[in-house]
């Protein structure tokens, strides 16, 4: 269930984006705008990466293979790294050409064009926001809370687009006219700067992944879990490692135990242990690779 509603929103997501991105390339020709032309490039720059993303979540959801015998997590937050580091540069890239246009005098607009794209894209952009964010309060993905807030983004950067071209266009014809050709310049500058902590943020938590940080709460997680099974069992010490992988999460517990330890109840008495500790985690059966060992000696713990 959950992997087809993330499915199903990446595509339309998909769909939206190019339908966004052509407009923006259009009307950023007809209006001579290129904070408009950035957002029709960046749009489809975004849609080129959810396509990729869509590809790896029906990866993701897949049994693992001979050759992936540990599934294909590992691919998603590779995935959301390209992303972000796609959109860093796309953003400091249009912010230098946004400078350079400043500093040549700006240029002037077609400012009605530029409004009627403005509400057309702000209204298509807030709808596909909300549409998001109620399919991932089932769907908990990752990619599709990336894509809600890449939607929210552009949201909020066509609204403030269509503000400032509403005042520029007032201002036509006034004692400020002489700042009008300014506008676009500025604008995009503004945008850029703006938007930049967002792509930031994806690439430093996909890293977090990709460099097998430990996260903290699943780490805490298994020392709760651990605590009162170490107390009523007598076990002597244990060693966990966690790791988290798009939606996967990789938990490996080692408990050294006396030498004397479930003589006489077999392999029953560490299946239970290992039902104990499993229900104190957090993550689903199946989106986490589990794995308790024992031992007598500290060794190979």
């Amino acid at each position: 269930m959950q992997a087809t509603l993330e499915q199903r929103a990446l595509k339309l997501s998909i769909l939206m984006t190019l339908g966004v991105a052509s407009l923006g390339v259009i009307f950023g020709l007809l209006a001579g705008s290129q904070s408009i032309l950035f957002d029709g490039v960046f749009s489809t720059i975004d849609a080129a990466m959810s396509g990729l993303a869509l590809f790896v979540a029906r990866l993701a959801v897949r049994e693992a293979s001979e050759r992936f015998q540990h599934g294909y997590w590992h691919l998603e937050p590779l995935v959301a790294a390209l992303n972000g580091s796609i959109l860093m540069l796309l953003c400091f890239y249009a912010f230098l050409t946004a400078l350079l246009d400043l500093r040549e005098g700006g240029r002037e607009l077609a400012f009605d064009l530029a409004i009627g794209y403005a509400v057309v894209v702000a209204i298509v952009c807030f709808v596909m926001t909300d549409y998001q964010r109620r399919i991932n309060r089932t769907a908990d993905s990752e990619f599709v809370r990336i894509d809600m807030q890449g939607w929210l983004m552009a949201a909020l950067i066509t609204t403030s687009l269509l503000v400032a071209f509403v005042i520029a266009r007032f201002l036509q014809g006034t004692a400020w006219a002489h700042v009008t050709p300014y506008v676009d310049s500025v604008l995009l500058m503004v945008l850029t700067a703006s938007f930049m902590p967002v792509p930031i943020g994806i690439v430093r938590r996909a890293m977090k992944e990709v460099l097998l940080i430990a996260p903290s709460e699943i780490d805490r997680e298994v020392h709760a879990a651990m605590a009162p099974v170490m107390a009523r069992e007598g076990l002597l010490n244990y060693y966990s490692h966690v790791a988290k992988a798009g939606r996967g999460h990789y938990i490996e517990i080692h408990i050294v135990t006396t030498p004397a330890f479930g003589q006489g109840q077999g392999i029953a008495v560490l299946d239970e242990i290992r039902e104990q500790i499993s229900a104190g985690l957090s993550p689903p059966p199946e989106r986490r690779w589990f794995t308790v060992a024992f031992t007598a000696d500290e060794r190979w713990a």
